[in-house]
């Protein structure tokens, strides 16, 4: 179904003001994915406003600190009803969306497990369990944006998943890195106990805003793991359309400059919360399409 024919079977002014609301809800809450899908098409990048519309609010039930289990399903059940049927305006904006571009719909569900898993927050006892719930909450992002944003000619959705995973798994990662004061201010830690172990640290020691040496060293330990996966994910760039490549090679590599940040605060993210500037997204965006550009699809693709 096109935005057209969709136009004809919904009420025209309620549409256009469900998309206006989607952009309003990406240009409050992420400057960074506003300004890089800004690189993309108009129509791709409507539909992928209206999916990060969409997850920004599914993870805003938890943050409200009042949601419950019942809730999500509750949300998850509206979210599943065909466009005609929607009165809130990103999940109609979404439905539209998901509808048009055939999105599977077992990464949204595992989208709204991973929101789940916030709900009840239980600490990760080790970097596996971490993992999952980055792939839940953020590599299914990436999984949802490739029907979407396309693939390069003979490019396989198989081949493309392994480093949309880790891409997700990294900007979650940063996501957390950069929160640590934040969620330690609602009773939640991310760091798996083991790396906080390793570290001499404990739970209570991040709940009581600990900045020591220790903490520092658990950072940078944190920070390496990171940039590894920002690595593994990159050459994935090379697997999708020529068009997309710009706007994910931003997205990508001006968030994974929120870890040189963080370093420039010298890891106390209690204090501070580590972000880039626009001048700054200015200033780095020459250097990061001439690099996206010259990414080559992995080897593994090409075979």
């Amino acid at each position: 179904m096109s935005w057209q024919s969709a136009e004809l079977q919904l009420s025209v002014p309620n549409l256009q003001a469900a998309f206006r609301a989607t952009e309003q809800i990406i240009r409050e809450h992420s400057k960074t994915f506003y300004f890089a899908t800004g690189l993309l098409p108009t129509d791709i990048r409507r539909a992928i406003r209206s999916l990060y519309a969409f997850c920004r609010a599914t993870d805003d039930l938890v943050d409200s600190d009042r949601a419950t289990l019942t809730d999500i399903e509750n949300w998850r059940t509206q979210t599943a009803l065909p466009p005609e049927q929607q009165t809130h305006a990103v999940l109609l904006t979404w439905s539209l969306t998901r509808q048009r571009y055939g999105v599977n719909l077992q990464y949204e569900r595992e989208l709204i497990d991973g929101v789940c898993m916030d709900v009840h927050f239980k600490p990760y006892a080790t970097w596996d369990e971490l993992r999952v719930y980055c792939y839940r909450v953020a590599s299914t992002v990436g999984l949802l944006s490739m029907p979407i944003i396309g693939l390069a000619r003979g490019v396989t959705f198989e081949q493309a998943a392994p480093y949309a995973i880790q891409l997700g798994i990294a900007l979650q990662l940063t996501n957390i890195l950069r929160d640590v004061g934040e969620d330690a201010r609602r009773g939640r830690v991310y760091f798996p106990q083991e790396d906080l172990k390793r570290f001499g640290l404990t739970l209570h020691d991040i709940r009581d805003e600990v900045y020591d040496e220790r903490f520092i060293a658990l950072m940078k330990f944190e920070i390496e793991r990171a940039r590894r996966l920002y690595d593994e994910a990159l050459p994935g760039i090379g697997l999708l359309s020529p068009r997309a490549r710009p706007a994910v090679g931003a997205a990508a590599l001006l968030y994974a400059a929120i870890l040189d940040e963080i370093e420039a605060l010298d890891y106390n993210v209690y204090a501070h919360r580590a972000h880039t500037s626009a001048l700054q997204k200015l200033a780095l965006l020459p250097g990061i399409l001439w690099k996206v550009m010259r990414l080559k699809p992995p080897l593994t693709a090409q075979a």
